[in-house]
């Protein structure tokens, strides 16, 4: 490949096998997986016990190393690589649950979208159902699937998003919003059929 050649071109060409390129893309696009890593364990660093270098080390075993990804621009590129840093996270606590069986699954409120606390049963359920939430998103609005995972598992602001996706602050800002919207309802009435459930039937 020329060595002129774009990052996305790179990306592009290792997800279709080009091993060769492997090493000078890994250089190129570290940095940037470091920071991502740093502000999703920051995020969650009650619940994995992985640094920086152990997380990105496991995304690139289970996801990168093996190709295939469909890279549209280097934007697209981090956004897939935060998804998949979210998803190795929440197979821990999925693993935690497993090892932990027996404590009710806890619906997540609202004010907990802002931070998964603790290292408890309940925090890991949390965990997992907003994963699931996040796949139900992705299948159903992956650009707003996108920015969900960039701004609030990532913790780039949206201008750095725009930055990164090409794409103007007010089509980040109103992708973000559908996707913290269609998440809100989700967790609503998540909450509402736990409540009906706790309460019972009526006397």
């Amino acid at each position: 490949m020329a060595a002129d050649a774009s990052l996305t071109e790179r990306l592009q060409s290792f997800m279709r096998g080009d091993t060769a390129v492997a090493d000078v893309l890994l250089r190129e696009i570290l940095p940037k997986l470091r920071e991502i890593a740093v502000r999703t364990l920051n995020r969650e660093r009650y619940i994995a016990p992985l640094t920086k270098t152990e997380l990105i080390s496991e995304l690139w075993v289970s996801n990168l190393g093996k190709g295939g990804w469909e890279i549209h621009d280097r934007g697209h590129f981090y956004a897939l690589a935060s998804l998949a840093m979210r998803r190795i996270l929440v197979e821990i606590a999925r693993k935690r649950l497993a090892a932990r069986r027996g404590g009710g699954v806890a619906a997540l409120s609202l004010d907990e979208m802002g931070a998964f606390l603790g290292p408890s049963v309940q925090d890991a359920a949390q965990i997992v159902e907003m994963g699931i939430l996040m796949d139900r998103l992705e299948a159903k609005d992956p650009d707003a699937a996108r920015m969900v995972d960039m701004h609030y598992f990532s913790g780039f602001t949206l201008e750095e998003i725009a930055l990164e996706t090409q794409l103007t602050l007010k089509q980040v800002r109103s992708r973000w919003e559908r996707g913290l919207k269609w998440l809100k309802r989700m967790l609503h009435a998540k909450a509402r059929s736990n409540r009906s459930i706790s309460r019972g039937p009526g006397i």
